[in-house]
């Protein structure tokens, strides 16, 4: 496998990111990978490894990179507030702009095929993947979110208020319990897809929480439903994108 820090930039500057992709065989369709609001980390990296082992150029940028290059979560009173404040500086319009960066990046690269792409969202990235799939509808094949918070909010660039433009497959993993999360939200997205004839499949995971994908989430993490949502990623993928 072939990795590597590179800096990508965006009208807001250099956005740190992670790229991996196989030694051999490409080009490979690009997966755009957005971090959780803990950030751009190891665990992720390795998350992203395993994607691109099955056949994809995976990129993973640090979405704080407007703030600071790197940033370590304290799972603390205190670090929970930074977090929080972190989360606070970024929206579906600046990730949107961010996306555009990432597309010409991607396109740029030799070992990327040109042409759709997939993408993958964790948290609080499940609405930023709605809203580049909208913003970009002839570039998103295929785009996961994986128990994605706030899909529907107040906010003038809420993504649920574009989700029509949608072209691609969409695929939502949603834990049982989830308060970030709830049935109620997820239910009225699901009308909202299904009127507008966007292709879509939310499927519910029993007995999860939200973050069960994460492997370093001690009492979070499920085994089970971790690797149900790694097949229905990869098939997924494979249906919209092919391998390279």
């Amino acid at each position: 496998m072939i990795e590597a820090e590179v800096d990508v930039e965006t009208r807001d500057g250099a956005m740190n990111t992670f790229v991996t992709h196989p030694e051999e065989g490409g080009p490979f369709p690009p997966v755009l990978f957005y971090m959780d609001a803990p950030g751009k980390r190891e665990e992720l990296h390795d998350m992203a490894r395993r994607i691109a082992t099955v056949g994809y150029y995976v990129a993973l940028p640090n979405l704080y990179y407007r703030r600071t290059r790197t940033f370590a979560m304290e799972r603390t009173e205190e670090g929970m507030k930074r977090m929080f404040e972190m989360m606070s500086h970024l929206s579906n319009t600046k990730v949107v702009e961010d996306t555009e960066a990432l597309l010409r990046f991607v396109d740029g690269q030799a070992q990327a095929r040109r042409g759709t792409v997939g993408a993958v969202g964790y948290c609080m990235s499940g609405p930023f993947v709605l809203a580049a799939a909208a913003h970009f509808p002839e570039r998103f094949a295929a785009t996961a979110s994986i128990y994605g918070a706030r899909l529907i909010s107040d906010a003038p660039d809420s993504a649920h208020r574009t989700a029509a433009r949608i072209k691609g497959e969409l695929y939502f993993a949603c834990a049982e319990t989830d308060r970030w999360a709830p049935k109620q939200q997820i239910d009225e997205l699901g009308r909202i897809l299904e009127k507008a004839g966007v292709r879509h499949r939310i499927e519910w995971y029993p007995g999860a929480e939200h973050g069960f994908a994460f492997p370093e989430r001690q009492g979070v993490y499920h085994k089970a439903s971790a690797e149900r949502h790694w097949e229905r990623l990869f098939a997924l993928f494979e249906r919209n994108l092919g391998r390279g």
